[in-house]
C-alpha cells in the first residue's frame, strides 16, 4: 500500500498529563473559530472530544444533531489517544512526549486504504495549542468568537502583505503570520475580535473589487431572497464550503459576502 501520512509536532510549557487533559477537555477552546475552520460552521455550539475508548470526535449542533469526524480506538491519559474516521479511511494519533520545559505534542494522520483521499487537518491547526497554553490561566473559559462585520483586503502576495502587516502595523492573528516561502490558501488576522481576510488578487476583479465586506446574517437564505428580489448583482448564489455563503456586488461594484452566522455569535 502507498504510504500518504502526514506528521505534525507542537512544544508546550506543561507536563504531559496537563497537555493531555487541555488537547481533549478543552478543545472548544483553542481551536480557532474561523469559517473554514468546521464540516458545518454555521451550525456549530461545540467542538467535543468524549473520553475513553468508543468515545467521539464531534461537531456539536443541537442537543442530538451532531456530526461524528471519528471514534476513539485508544486512549492512555498523558500519553497517548487515536481516533479513526471510517468514511474517510483515516487514522490520527495525538502523542505526549516529556521534554526538558514540557511536552511534544505530535499528530499524525495516515490513510488506511490504497487509492483513499482526504485532506490532512491537523498541519494547520496544531499550532493554535501551544497559543492557548499561553494564556488560558487567564483567559476566559468562553470559546473566542467573531465579530458579525470582517473586511477581506486583496493582494499579489498576501503572505508578504501578511508578514509586512505584522511587522509594520503590529497586526497579529489568532492563526498564525506564515513565513517566508509560505502561500497559504487562507490568511486571517485579527484586531480584537474582528477579523481582516488576505486574499489572492486575480487579474479579472473589478477596479471596485480591491477590498470587500464579509457580514454575518442571522437568516441567509432569506437576506439572499431579499438580494435578488431588489436588483443585487449577485456573483455566486449560496455555496457550502464548511460555511454558508453567497456574493453580491453594491451599486459601485463593490463586493460583499453574506454568511450564515453561527448561534453563538451575538
Amino acid at each position: 500500500m502507498t504510504d500518504h501520512s502526514a506528521t505534525t509536532s507542537v512544544e508546550v510549557t506543561v507536563d504531559p498529563a496537563t497537555a493531555f487533559r487541555v488537547f481533549t477537555e478543552e478543545i472548544d477552546l483553542w481551536w480557532v473559530r474561523g469559517p473554514i475552520n468546521f464540516m458545518d460552521s454555521a451550525r456549530l455550539l461545540e467542538l467535543r472530544i468524549e473520553p475513553g475508548v468508543g468515545g467521539r470526535f464531534l461537531e456539536v449542533y443541537g442537543t442530538d444533531d451532531v456530526l461524528e469526524s471519528g471514534r476513539i480506538t485508544e486512549w492512555e491519559p498523558g500519553t497517548a489517544f487515536a481516533y479513526r474516521n471510517p468514511a474517510e479511511d483515516v487514522e490520527t494519533r495525538v502523542r505526549f512526549d516529556p521534554i526538558d520545559g514540557g511536552t511534544r505534542v505530535t499528530v499524525v494522520q495516515a490513510l488506511l486504504k490504497d487509492g483513499a483521499d482526504t485532506a490532512f487537518v491537523w498541519p494547520n491547526v496544531l499550532h493554535w495549542l501551544p497559543a492557548w497554553i499561553a494564556r488560558r490561566d487567564s483567559a476566559p473559559r468562553t470559546p473566542r468568537e467573531l465579530d458579525r462585520l470582517a473586511i477581506a483586503l486583496y493582494y499579489e502576495d498576501p503572505a508578504a502583505a501578511a508578514r509586512w502587516l505584522h511587522t509594520v502595523f503590529g497586526l497579529d492573528s489568532w492563526d498564525k503570520i506564515p513565513a517566508e516561502g509560505q502561500q497559504p490558501s487562507w490568511i486571517e488576522l485579527h484586531v480584537g475580535s474582528a477579523a481582516i481576510l488576505l486574499c489572492k488578487r486575480t487579474e479579472s476583479a473589478a477596479p471596485a473589487a480591491d477590498h470587500a465586506v464579509w457580514v454575518y446574517v442571522d437568516d441567509l437564505d432569506a437576506h439572499f431572497a431579499q438580494a435578488q428580489s431588489n436588483g443585487a448583482k449577485i456573483l455566486s448564489e449560496i455555496q457550502q464550503y464548511g460555511y454558508r455563503s453567497y456574493d453580491a456586488e453594491d451599486l459601485e461594484g463593490h463586493r460583499w459576502t453574506f454568511l450564515q452566522a453561527r448561534p453563538t455569535q451575538q
